[in-house]
């Protein structure tokens, strides 16, 4: 085994030794056209010993070198040139490129691209098939390249150790099996994309087709409710789209978010009894409650994390699309669904007063009732990616549910930075952080948050909300300063009318205070005792303790109550 390993591959050739090829390759490539003659009689006498196994090399080389032997002699004229040189050309690209084609014909330019050849070389080649002869220059040079190619894929390798005839074909077969091979998979590839996006259609307009009768059926007043719930047949469908999503998810969302289904049509609106005059360009979009709650058994079944994820990607990638062709109709819908998603997803603003049932009935209009850990930096980057008129609101849902919040002063940039994208003021989107998150100081402000965090409508994210506290705080404020100001009529105290940030200062101190404490002393002031202050009768009262004197001190050496007053007496107030 060893020697059979060990042993060379033997070729038969058409020249006497490894010599005689030496010399041949060196007086091609030299510039005495008499060298030049003498090694192309060489190769006439390899050929005449090789029959039609020359190789293809050597036939090439020796094709053009005879070019440039006739070109340097002077016998030829211009256009005898042209042709000869033409003739050679041609002759390379054909025969080199030969057995790379397969059943299937396949480009010049892409079969001499594989073997490195330059493709103005096959450019030369069509010129002189099929087009007005190129100059006599530009085949000089054509000639002059293909010569360097030979001689540094063919001539070269050649010198290294064992010869090999076929260096032209070594990759051929495995080039075209492979490249056959590449074409039959996009094409079954591509046969089972088309196949299917028409199932995962027919599946979903199925679904759809099963709603409708279901809708159609309810009575007149229970239209608004809940919908019923599914029947045998909506079963099948449902487990037929689950098992359609874990072999092709990407494929299902993709046909998902068409016009027609996640983005309805104005007639089927209608035939939901949904309201198609909002405004398209609301700056916090809502999808009507009976379309959600339409699509809501599809989405449950089908949620996971996997789809989640992929269903925003997506979303915020065509809302990207959109950004470029502004469709604010679409735009709507595909923001309000990544709306949806995200508040299904968040954790804050609970329902803490809500009965076990509401929050029961609450939780059917959820797409996923756990909380999911989103891809927020992916989200963050994608949702700045595509400015539209819903990008602050969408922005401000991605800040208020990240894991890990940005810093205050990062968040409110970004938003800034959005509304100028979308060219909107900030109070058109979500109320800001220090809004929302405004500490409680005052009476009113703690009863003002029971009341909205006791209506089950709460939606502490909207415009409404901020409007609301607005208007509370500039029709209320002015009446509960004045009647504070009254009380402190004659008083060397006033209430402070100044919008001043009392958050940053500690209790005990006021704007502008110095860190000496007689600051805070008055010019005028009276002093009273204590027994001269309004006291109740049952505080004056002493307490009887059953064998103790009243004028006497306790056994266990605590004050009487006669020595209390005469404590008191000696203390001064102001």
């Amino acid at each position: 085994m060893k020697k059979k390993s060990s042993e060379k591959k033997r070729h038969v050739v058409a020249w006497f030794n490894k010599a005689e090829w030496d010399q041949v390759l060196e007086y091609l490539y030299s510039k005495d056209c008499a060298l030049q003659k003498h090694a192309l009689q060489r190769i006439s006498a390899w050929k005449g010993r090789y029959a039609n196994s020359t190789p293809v090399a050597v036939e090439c080389t020796a094709d053009l070198v005879r070019c440039q032997v006739l070109d340097r002699s002077g016998q030829l004229t211009g256009d005898d040139l042209i042709l000869l040189y033409g003739t050679a050309l041609v002759r390379f690209v054909n025969l080199i490129t030969e057995r790379q084609q397969g059943k299937v014909a396949r480009p010049l330019r892409l079969l001499a691209g594989n073997l490195n050849i330059p493709e103005w070389i096959v450019n030369l080649r069509h010129d002189f098939t099929h087009r007005k002869l190129p100059t006599l220059n530009w085949c000089r040079k054509g000639c002059t390249v293909i010569l360097e190619w030979l001689q540094q894929e063919y001539w070269s390798r050649q010198l290294g150790g064992e010869l090999n005839e076929d260096w032209e074909s070594q990759s051929d077969g495995e080039n075209e099996e492979n490249g056959l091979k590449r074409q039959e998979d996009e094409l079954i590839a591509k046969q089972k994309e088309i196949e299917a996006y028409k199932s995962a259609r027919e599946l979903l307009m199925s679904f759809e087709k099963e709603q409708y009768q279901a809708f159609d059926g309810l009575p007149e007043d229970k239209q608004k409710g809940l919908w019923p719930a599914p029947f045998a047949d909506m079963n099948w469908i449902l487990a037929e789209i689950k098992q359609f999503a874990l072999e092709s998810c990407e494929t299902l969302i993709d046909v998902l978010i068409e016009d027609g289904f996640l983005v309805p049509t104005i007639e089927q609106l209608e035939s939901l009894d949904c309201n198609t005059s909002e405004d398209a360009s609301s700056t916090a979009p809502q999808l009507p409650q009976t379309f959600l709650r339409f699509w809501l058994p599809l989405l449950k079944m089908l949620n996971s994390p996997s789809f989640i994820h992929l269903l925003l990607e997506k979303l915020f990638a065509e809302l990207k699309q959109l950004s470029k062709q502004p469709n604010n109709y679409r735009s709507f819908y595909i923001s309000a669904w990544i709306s949806e998603v995200i508040l299904c997803n968040s954790n804050r603003y609970e329902y803490h007063f809500e009965t076990k049932g509401q929050k029961k009935a609450r939780m059917k209009d959820r797409i996923f009732v756990n909380r999911i850990e989103l891809r927020w930096q992916q989200l963050l980057s994608a949702c700045m990616d595509a400015p539209c008129f819903s990008t602050p609101h969408l922005l401000q849902l991605i800040l208020d549910d990240m894991e890990h919040p940005l810093f205050l002063e990062t968040r409110q940039r970004l938003l800034q930075l959005s509304s100028i994208y979308t060219q909107s003021s900030p109070s058109e989107g979500a109320p800001a952080p220090e809004q929302r998150d405004q500490p409680i100081y005052t009476l009113e402000s703690l009863h003002e948050k029971l009341q909205h965090l006791r209506r089950p409508d709460h939606t502490p994210r909207s415009r409404i909300d901020s409007e609301r506290r607005e208007s509370f705080q500039e029709h209320h404020g002015a009446d509960v300063l004045a009647e504070k100001a009254k009380l402190l009529r004659g008083s060397p105290w006033q209430v402070c009318t100044d919008k001043v940030l009392w958050k940053n200062y500690p209790l005990g101190k006021v704007p502008g205070q110095s860190e000496d404490p007689s600051c805070l002393m008055l010019d005028n002031y009276s002093t009273m005792t204590v027994f001269d202050q309004p006291v109740e009768l049952e505080s004056m009262t002493p307490h009887n303790v059953p064998g103790v004197s009243a004028s006497l001190r306790t056994p266990d050496g605590l004050w009487t109550h006669s020595d209390v007053n005469k404590l008191k007496s000696g203390l001064q107030l102001f």
